[in-house]
């Protein structure tokens, strides 16, 4: 009768997951810059145990050996909450948080499936994002690997104020907990709501923005005392800064205060090119999101009169900003706003870096290894090694010498566990 205690106990225990080998034709050391020959990884309880050259005899063996192993991308601006469509300003009002979480879960699905192991996800409605990283950290749905800021912090009338543009019987007066402030003490409380309601970082909106339904996309939207009251509260409560800016001014006074990266730059000027340099500020392109305001500008009737000018203005300016941005060294961070253009096509970021100027091997290190450092993550992502979190995907071709293979990823592994192997 004793031993049955003892056999609940023993059943009771965890079980370690089996060990998955995987034989990749070739290795992309991303830190280098170099692609390598057959390589054979071992990944034990969700982690990379071994890295070698050569391959394993092991029959259960994932055979890779048509394709090239990296390690999983990061994107660094993603929404995954939402996706731009011709009734998104009607959606504001018709969609409900439970909406919102679903689109996410989707989204988030999609995201993974196209090779991006972990996002940062820079702004939502209703906190869903928070959620769902919970949930997809309980391995209750597919997605993946969560950073999010939760609801963005602006200003009355600004860029993410989730009333600008409304009737004013409906658009009431939001606050910080709506991440809406108007002095240094109302910032300090935005960030607080935030480490309240779980967040992992801060986004602010430092200007104006092209899609919102205000007229300037560009105009400083903090002041000083403002942004200072933010950057200090959120260093007390261990938060990153993440600062959405359009115009020069408002990036700039951003800089200064010590966000760690200025989200799409567009208008970025020589001055803020040497901020960023002395700072080490990272800037995060989304070349993307300009390509794409861009071609829906030229739509007759898909953005409300307010915002198509702002599009067809900003969106074209980008490119030619983020080439002289990389020329000047400033540190890039991969990101495309996801969100605004489809889920899923994320890996066309790359071809717009490389057509903007960036060495392959640049642009696939601003997805893993400068990417992991800005998320403060580079002990745990963005490269294969003894000890990292088993995140692998696989492209047939070299991405060295096509960035546009990222396109079309056959093999992810996130945790050690497969989500997509080769037809």
């Amino acid at each position: 009768m004793r031993l049955l205690p003892l056999l609940s106990f023993l059943l009771a225990l965890p079980v370690a997951a089996e060990p998955v080998i995987v034989n990749c034709g070739a290795l992309l050391d991303v830190a280098a810059g170099a692609l390598l020959g057959p390589h054979q990884v071992r990944v034990e309880d969700g982690r990379f145990a071994i890295v070698a050259a050569g391959r394993s005899e092991h029959p259960a063996a994932v055979d890779l050996e048509a394709h090239t192993c990296l390690p999983g991308l990061i994107d660094m601006h993603v929404h995954l909450d939402d996706q731009h469509n011709p009734k998104s300003y009607q959606e504001r009002f018709t969609l409900e948080a439970a909406d919102r979480a679903l689109l996410a879960a989707a989204f988030a699905r999609r995201t993974l499936l196209a090779g991006f192991t972990t996002v940062r996800n820079l702004g939502d409605s209703y906190n869903v994002t928070i959620a769902l990283r919970e949930a997809i950290q309980a391995g209750h749905i597919e997605g993946p690997r969560v950073y999010t800021a939760g609801k963005s912090i602006a200003t009355t009338g600004g860029h993410a104020d989730p009333t600008t543009g409304w009737r004013r019987d409906l658009a009431g007066d939001p606050g910080p907990h709506e991440g809406v402030i108007n002095s240094p003490d109302d910032a300090r409380k935005a960030v607080r709501q935030r480490y309240k309601d779980g967040a992992d970082l801060i986004k602010i909106t430092a200007t104006g923005g092209v899609l919102s339904t205000a007229r300037s996309g560009l105009n400083p939207q903090f002041t000083d005392a403002e942004l200072q009251a933010l950057i200090a509260a959120a260093r007390d409560y261990g938060f990153r800064v993440a600062a959405h800016a359009h115009g020069a001014e408002g990036m700039k006074r951003a800089i200064r205060a010590g966000v760690a990266s200025i989200e799409h730059g567009s208008l970025m000027d020589e001055e803020a090119v040497a901020l960023m340099r002395q700072h080490g500020t990272y800037l995060v392109p989304t070349l993307m999101a300009g390509e794409w305001v861009a071609e829906k500008a030229e739509v007759e009737g898909y953005f409300p009169d307010v915002v198509r000018p702002k599009a067809a203005a900003i969106g074209p300016q980008m490119k030619a900003m983020f080439t002289r941005a990389y020329a000047a060294g400033v540190k890039i961070a991969f990101g495309t706003d996801s969100g605004v253009s489809a889920h899923g096509d994320n890996a066309r970021e790359f071809v717009l870096l490389v057509d903007a100027g960036m060495a392959p091997a640049d642009a696939l290190r601003s997805a893993t290894v400068d990417a992991a450092e800005l998320l403060d993550e580079s002990e745990r992502l963005g490269r294969i090694g003894p000890g990292k979190l088993a995140d692998l995907i696989a492209v047939a071709g070299d991405p060295l010498a096509d960035v546009g293979v990222l396109s079309a990823v056959a093999f992810v592994m996130k945790d050690g566990r497969i989500y997509r192997r080769p037809d």
